[in-house]
């Protein structure tokens, strides 16, 4: 195989800022229940039926109480109503659902729908709200033009927009109360992620690490819109707010401002460590917990040493934004393994007695069990073929890299085992703790890759590797795993072409809910994995299901198609299939999915009879 260069190293002015899209991609969060910004979010035992945070949950479960629809009706459920949302681009968000309205947030640009559902069949629009965000942000967006959804607390709905803003709009009337701006677009910043609301705080990170954006968590007063705090990802221990609280548990982790130290020169400063993936609350340690992204460059002969804070994980106190634990899964990262993936918050037996734990499935194919604590490494367990790295040492929390898989400049390095969108990427896994199984949505991948220098230049790509994807071992692209995080390993497992890219949702009803990149959305048996049944949508399906209860009392399944994402650029952008390295080498890897399905952008809602 030649590895190709196309365009990654050219000048950057010889191409059109909206062509930014298609040639790089790499691509988000929770909120509180409605009852008090110091209350914690809706919990797995809501009378309500409401979904008001994108994860069911400030733990991240997406589990459903409702029990109507069960494995032994949902053969017959049926299209209550859907909405095409006008934008065709794709689409990663949840609904939310608070009493008898729906809200969904678009992709650019960003519109938001709030839905009567006193009117069960009929999309009925009770107010549309456009941020109108600034075109250009188009330009610069990593992996599609996406948004994984809204937040809710106390009467108010909260978005971030493409062009890095985030905005409070008032929930009955679809009014704006404020806005703030937080990044700025020229550098490349944006923002992709879902908002957390905790103790009056709405919390939010940013995107660009493939541009070279310095990463950061920002809080901001829930009432007014001002910034309480910021922490960054890299840089010196006052910028990441670092200060005597930060206990890590690893030797590795301590020391003074190794957020420079483990940089050579002033890297850091453009060294990427974005945060564009889900937050977790725990409210009795009172701690929020979130992944960073990969380093910048994606070249890691640019950046000797372990490059902290990226592609790990911080635990911090959400009042002042200080750091109480770091751990870092892929030190030095080698291959694109951001840390941004979903850390659900679960009570388990680990050796012999409960504990307060977080799992989190890496891009780096472990499946890691940490306690939320203090940030051990409790196990850490394969769960897709993995050629990059030989396991984790428990006992230092080390990762094993394998020498033989480091990209190098002048050569290509081959079957790279996962590849770089990971053995799972943002597409979030859900929790039953009815059948005390993890549902996991995610991809086989491997890739063959190359370093090459490049320049940093503020807002053009910062990347210096040439990748090129293919269907990994077994010729399938895509798994649907059910994980049993005690035994440590699949319950049972489903094959699916290409890669499972929409979120899960699992239900009281033992049914679990999830769609394909062609255009299925799935119903299966929580238990077994058998099919249930299946609904043939116009777009493929990226979203995240949801489950509700409706003012009638019936309960609703909701989850929007319109593929896209850095999965699916080969359909949402002008991508061209026979360009095997466009969109970072994805494109190779879907050339077939426009024979598939098209673009789309459409809400849908399932009922029983």
């Amino acid at each position: 195989m030649t590895v190709s260069r196309a365009g990654c190293r050219r000048p950057w002015a010889a191409y059109p800022i909206a062509a930014f899209a298609i040639w790089c991609s790499g691509a988000l969060a929770a909120a509180p229940a409605p009852g008090g910004a110091s209350s914690p979010a809706n919990s797995a035992s809501s009378p309500s039926g409401d979904w008001p945070v994108v994860g069911y949950d400030t733990q991240g479960t997406r589990f459903s109480p409702l029990d109507q629809i069960n494995a032994s009706n949902v053969r017959t459920l049926k299209l209550a109503f859907s909405f095409p949302t006008g934008v065709q681009k794709g689409h990663e968000a949840a609904p939310l659902v608070i009493g008898d309205t729906m809200y969904v947030v678009t992709p650019y640009p960003n519109y938001v729908y709030a839905f009567d559902l006193k009117q069960p069949n009929a999309a009925v629009v009770k107010w549309k709200f456009d941020p109108k965000p600034q075109a250009s942000a188009q330009g610069v967006a990593c992996c599609d033009v996406v948004n994984r959804g809204a937040a809710y607390a106390d009467g108010r709905l909260f978005i971030n927009t493409l062009d890095a803003q985030t905005i409070a709009i008032d929930a009955a009337t679809g009014r704006e109360l404020w806005r703030t701006k937080l990044g700025d677009i020229s550098r490349g910043e944006t923002m992709t992620m879902a908002p957390l609301v905790v103790k009056g705080k709405v919390i939010v990170g940013n995107s660009g690490g493939e541009l070279g954006v310095r990463g950061w968590l920002t809080a901001l007063d829930a009432a007014t819109g001002a910034i309480s705090w910021r922490a960054y990802s890299t840089g010196p221990d006052k910028d990441v707010l670092i200060g005597p609280s930060f206990k890590p548990f690893y030797a590795q982790d301590r020391g003074s401002d190794l957020g420079v130290s483990t940089w050579p020169g002033g890297a850091w400063q453009m060294g990427g460590g974005t945060v564009w993936g889900f937050l977790s609350y725990d409210p009795q340690l009172d701690l929020v917990f979130y992944g960073t992204a990969n380093p910048g460059p994606w070249n890691p002969e640019q950046r000797p040493g372990p490059n902290k804070w990226t592609s790990g994980i911080f635990a911090r106190r959400p009042d002042t934004g200080e750091a109480v634990w770091f751990y870092q899964f892929s030190p030095h990262d080698l291959h694109d393994y951001d840390g941004v993936n979903e850390n659900v918050l679960l009570e388990l037996p680990v050796g012999g007695r409960q504990r307060a734990v977080l799992v989190h499935p890496d891009r780096n194919g472990y499946m890691y069990v940490l306690d939320r604590a203090t940030g051990q490494v409790l196990s850490a367990d394969p769960y897709m073929t993995i050629t990059t790295s030989t396991g984790v040492d428990l006992q230092t929390g080390a990762l094993k890299y394998n020498p033989e898989k480091d990209p190098r400049t002048g050569r290509p390095t081959r079957n790279i085992c996962p590849a770089s969108p990971g053995a799972k990427d943002w597409q979030p896994m859900a929790w039953s703790p009815r059948t005390k199984l993890l549902y996991v949505p995610h991809q086989i991948l491997c890739e063959d890759a190359q370093s090459y220098q490049v320049s940093y230049i503020a807002g053009t790509p910062y990347v210096g590797m040439d990748v090129q994807m293919y269907a990994g071992p077994g010729g399938n692209r895509g798994f649907f795993t059910a994980w049993d995080p005690v035994a440590r390993r699949p319950a049972w497992q489903l094959k699916e072409n290409f890669p499972v890219w929409s979120g899960a949702l699992v239900t009281a009803g033992d049914v679990v809910f999830y769609g394909t990149m062609d255009g299925s959305f799935k119903a299966v048996d929580a238990k077994t994995g058998a099919p249930l049944w299946q609904f043939k949508t116009s777009s493929g399906v990226i979203g995240q299901p949801i489950s509700y209860r409706g003012p009638d009392g019936k309960q609703y399944v909701a989850v929007l198609d319109g593929v896209g994402g850095w999965a699916g650029t080969v359909v949402s952008g002008p991508a061209d299939p026979r360009d095997v390295t466009a969109a970072l080498g994805f494109v190779n890897a879907m050339r077939d999915l426009p024979l598939h399905t098209k673009a789309g952008g459409t809400l849908y809602v399932f009922a029983l009879p």
